[in-house]
């Protein structure tokens, strides 16, 4: 779930820090305090489109911030599979900086791309109001929320689809790559059993590149060895470290003194004359075999010829080989494998397709069922004369997900033709429309935060209770965020938030807070009563209040 959102210098928000809870979250506020900019702060942060003048002025940049809290095995393995990991606790910190020429999107510390940054957060949130995450506009969603629907009947269907689409995918990359006339194929042959003979000729050992790169590279410096070796000798040579010795024996005999000189002298004989003997035998067993040098030479050369064509090392050749072979093997029966290759090609489309038409005939017999269940909710929630369905069309080719195309269709008013949604439904209206499919879906969806923004646009009385009563239904399940300045909603709120615009140093601040029970209490008879709140305005809100606690108790029995 969302439990955090920190926002600085954006539009009129310096600094606004919020802890959201579980269950149902309220922001309430009067007309202009900015209730709208701490929702799309939010979308900010999610990838929305963002304006250089929405940074506040003065500031050089905005920044946003959201934590969300995973606890679901299934959903953490999405986000790990997408590339991000949680941290110990299973916090997810999601960051965008927006400055007049950029903006930087991070999750957790990692710089992500906008597109990377929405698939990720898709398995978190869910924006349902005039917001660019209207997922309702998207007609594939359409087909999506069916599936969400009736998973428990398609879901090892749909595994069984993927499979059948991938070997289909893989039967017709082998026959494309197979289909070829007679000069196609005896060209293809006759290079095959090229580089066949090639590989096997050439005998590549494993170690062996590695053992004559060491042979060459001694032999290529072995000249350079000699003279060094033979300046070395000379040096030596003409130290003339025994004639020293010699004069200072003959001191010693008149200064002792001088012994511990000499001895160093004897042993410096010592060591240069075993080096010498030794650079002696060096050199005169340092021979350059030019004929040997060059089949070494022309060895490696083939040898890495072939790992630049076949593979790197002796096996990868090896394997290389095998492959060759066996295509050789193939080619040479061509017209019995064609003919077997287009058979299974052909039967793996069969099977695509008869697991697309029994998937579909399943999507059908749910989507009866699913609309029925919207229309029954959208009747409650203030559409008069609702008409709900789904259209499907076939597409000409099957993929992993089956051959439907699928939309919702509907029909919110008298006389309204029936029309693909995102044809019809306002802004309002589609919020009313998605949490009329979130209470169908509420065991089901695994979105674990929800946010309705200007649900209650056009309605009030009875059909705003409803919306109360519906929100919190899905509040069991899910964790909800709902700006509303209905008074019906705002009482149901597990969480109560205020936003309130005020003036400081000259300048409009828009601050967010989260209130008290009696707190809670006043807003409601601010949002009851208006500017003059009496005592029976009070009244009318603690029944709100006893009223929405009933339902609530009732919801969650």
């Amino acid at each position: 779930m969302l439990v955090g959102l920190t926002v600085k210098d954006l539009a009129l928000i310096k600094y606004a820090e919020v802890e959201f809870g579980e269950g149902l979250n309220i922001l309430t506020g009067e007309t202009g305090a900015g209730k709208s900019i701490i929702i799309g702060s939010i979308g900010l942060a999610l990838g929305a489109k963002a304006k250089s003048d929405i940074i506040r002025k003065g500031a050089e940049s905005a920044y946003v911030e959201l934590v969300f809290s995973v606890k679901d095995e299934k959903k953490l393995k999405d986000i790990e599979d997408a590339g991000i990991i949680p941290d110990e606790d299973g916090l997810i910190i999601v960051s965008r900086r927006i400055s007049p020429s950029r903006s930087i999107s991070r999750i957790n510390g990692e710089t992500v791309t906008l597109a990377r940054l929405k698939a990720i957060t898709s398995f978190l949130i869910d924006i349902h109001g005039q917001h660019e995450h209207q997922s309702l506009l998207n007609p594939q969603r359409h087909l999506e929320i069916l599936d969400e629907y009736i998973r428990e009947e398609t879901a090892p269907l749909k595994r069984e689809l993927k499979e059948a689409w991938e070997k289909y995918q893989r039967d017709t990359r082998r026959l494309k790559d197979f289909d070829m006339d007679e000069d196609k194929l005896l060209r293809e042959c006759d290079f095959l059993k090229f580089e066949i003979d090639e590989i096997e000729n050439a005998s590549v050992k494993e170690g062996e590149e590695e053992e004559l790169s060491e042979k060459y590279r001694k032999y290529s410096h072995r000249k350079d060895v000699v003279e060094y070796v033979s300046e070395a000798y000379e040096i030596l040579n003409e130290a003339g470290i025994s004639g020293a010795l010699a004069k200072i024996e003959d001191a010693c005999r008149y200064d002792d003194g001088l012994n511990p000189v000499r001895d160093q002298l004897f042993d410096a004989e010592s060591i240069v004359g075993d080096s010498l003997r030794e650079l002696s035998t060096y050199a005169d067993n340092m021979e350059f075999d030019e004929e040997e040098f060059a089949a070494i030479e022309e060895r490696l050369d083939l040898i890495r010829g072939i790992q630049a064509k076949y593979g790197n090392t002796a096996k990868k050749i090896e394997e290389a080989l095998c492959e060759k072979k066996r295509r050789l093997a193939e080619l040479s029966d061509y017209d019995e494998n064609k003919k077997r290759y287009e058979r299974e090609r052909r039967e793996s489309l069969e099977r695509l397709m008869e697991l697309s038409e029994m998937l579909s005939e399943k999507r059908k017999s749910g989507a009866k069922i699913l609309t029925e269940k919207i229309a029954r909710h959208l009747s409650d929630l203030g559409f008069n004369s609702v008409f709900t369905d789904m259209s499907f069309e076939k597409k000409d080719m099957p993929d992993a997900n089956g051959f439907d195309k699928a939309v919702f269709i509907v029909s919110l008013n008298p006389g309204e033709t029936p029309k693909p949604l995102n044809e019809v439904a306002s802004g309002g209206e589609l919020s009313r429309v998605m949490l009329a499919i979130k209470t169908v879906l509420a065991d089901t969806d695994d979105i674990p935060t929800l946010i309705f923004d200007e649900i209650d646009t056009g309605i009030s009385g009875r059909t705003a209770q409803k919306v109360s009563e519906k929100l919190s239904v899905i509040s069991r399940s899910h964790q909800v965020i709902c700006i509303t300045h209905l008074p019906q909603i705002a009482a149901m709120a597990d969480v109560h938030f205020v936003i309130k615009k005020t003036e400081t140093e000259g300048r409009n601040v828009t601050a967010i807070e989260r209130l008290t029970e009696d707190e809670s209490m006043d807003e409601l008879a601010r949002l009851l009563g208006g500017a003059r709140i009496t005592e029976a305005v009070r009244t009318n809100a603690g029944e709100m209040k006893k009223l929405a606690k009933e339902v609530k108790d009732r919801v969650y029995l």
